[in-house]
């Protein structure tokens, strides 16, 4: 209502002049992009490593011989807060790798004693007489010696499946090499030697076992547990000088290609009416292949066969000096293998790593991959890789890998030449069209990963990536 008049006042729209624009468009070309997709990402892994031709679908990995024996994880029941080792996992130990009764295991394991110990306490010192094993069920052990100064040094990070103290059960003069400290409050279950041999008294096959396991140190080997190759090196004169050969594993590994598949389907009235601008098979295609290769590569890292994160070598997996990503754990990693080519990183993994370094004051230089930019330590990119999962906890793990056949590296395998092939490894087969008029193809890729020694791969698990107010 106006104020003189008291009466409404009437808005009215001037009269339209022109065209509109919303009429305009039914009769303008619309400009489009290609279909996006969310999914797709940078796949590093699958562009980093050297990808060798796998004739026959499978690889055989031929090694020299080794004698390293038992050097797995040992895993746990709980019920409630009462923890038991599972008494096949007892198998894990080098002492017991490859016997297989369960009655004298499910002994064995009736005799471990749970500890439960809380952050800072000392589980045991250096030099005491050590007569126990200790089998780590969850939290984290830092182990420290007196270094040649006197000052004390960590000489390893133990978490959950870890053990310590082999040599205890057999060695009746042994005495601990390291400190125990508990970083975490945590639980662990302890075999005495007492109780060892109450059950091995018991059990003839325990006993021929403990004598075969007893002999296998005097076998000569390398440092890395290989069947030593003999020779002799800086003597005078003619003495006569030592036989080799070379003794290789008698079962390698083979790995066998795995594969992902799908079928595409097309309605022929889509194929023949809406091919343009845009030919609707082709990019119907082009996403089915970008979610293929998206699962190859999360395969690639997780699959419980071939997966990198299942077949590092427990030997080469380490753990955090204080559960964030630092540049000690970094250089721990580097400093196991010789000639790595890259880590592999969940991005949020690299984002801790670049907190911790500003936190020190460092700032990661940065190399130049492919024209790209990216992170580096010591040299070595820091790649991003979304596929590697993180817990529950907020935690993760970090790879770094040597890579090629040449090298003794991790590789890629694939097999090329395939009917129909679309891209190397992958093919793309017609299957028809059916009563219902959908056209069918099914896209299929082979692929697979190999280790060819264990210090190719290494891992460093258990990495926290929570910010501070995560």
């Amino acid at each position: 209502m106006t104020a003189e008049t008291g009466q409404e006042a009437s808005l009215e729209l001037p009269p339209q002049s022109s065209l509109g624009t919303a009429a305009a468009r039914n009769l303008a070309t619309t400009t489009k992009s290609a279909p996006q997709m969310q999914e797709i990402s940078s796949r590093w892994l699958l562009r980093m490593l050297p990808w060798v031709e796998t004739k026959g679908g499978a690889y055989r990995v031929n090694r020299r011989l080794s004698y390293t024996v038992g050097d797995g994880r040992v895993e746990f029941v709980q019920d409630g807060a009462v923890v038991r080792v599972i008494p096949r996992e007892l198998g894990e130990l080098a002492l017991l790798r490859g016997y297989d009764d369960v009655e004298v295991l499910t002994a064995l394991a009736g005799r471990c004693v749970q500890r439960d110990f809380r952050a800072g306490e000392t589980l045991v010192e250096h030099g005491a007489p050590a007569d126990r094993i200790h089998l780590i069920a969850h939290g984290r052990v830092n182990r420290t010696a007196p270094g040649k100064y006197g000052e004390d040094m960590v000489v390893g990070v133990l978490a959950d499946g870890d053990r310590f103290g082999d040599d205890a059960l057999l060695d009746a003069d042994a005495r601990w090499e390291s400190t125990a400290t508990a970083e975490t409050a945590g639980t662990l279950l302890t075999l005495s030697r007492a109780d060892f041999a109450a059950v091995t008294s018991s059990a003839p096959g325990l006993q021929a076992h403990v004598e075969r396991f007893s002999s296998l140190p005097l076998q000569r080997q390398n440092r890395h547990g290989e069947a030593e190759i003999a020779m002799s090196a800086g003597h005078t004169g003619e003495p006569a000088l030592p036989g080799a050969f070379v003794d290789y594993e008698l079962n390698p590994r083979e790995y066998e290609l795995s594969l992902a598949q799908t079928v595409l389907r097309v309605h022929t009235r889509v194929a023949d009416l809406y091919n343009g601008p845009m030919n609707q098979t082709e990019e119907q295609l082009r996403l089915t292949i970008e979610a293929l290769r998206e699962r190859q590569e999360h395969e690639m890292i997780n699959n419980r066969e071939f997966g990198l994160l299942h077949n590092a070598a427990f030997n080469q997996r380490i753990q955090t000096h204080a559960g964030r990503p630092s540049p000690d754990d970094l250089d721990e990693l580097l400093c196991r293998r010789r000639g790595s080519k890259f880590f592999l990183a969940h991005p949020r993994a690299i984002a801790a790593i670049g907190r911790e370094f500003n936190r020190r004051g460092l700032y990661p230089t940065h190399v130049d991959l492919g024209g790209q930019q990216v992170p580096a330590w010591r040299g070595v990119p820091i790649l991003p890789c979304g596929k590697i999962p993180i817990t529950k906890e907020k935690t993760t793990s970090i790879l770094v890998m040597r890579t090629g056949e040449d090298n003794q590296g991790v590789i890629g395998l694939r097999q090329t030449g395939l009917q129909e092939e679309y891209e190397p490894g992958l093919s793309v087969r017609f299957m028809g069209i059916d009563e219902k008029s959908i056209i069918s193809y099914l896209v299929t890729t082979y692929y697979s990963a190999a280790v060819l020694v264990p210090d190719a791969l290494g891992v460093l698990e258990n990495v926290q990536i929570a910010g501070k107010h995560d």
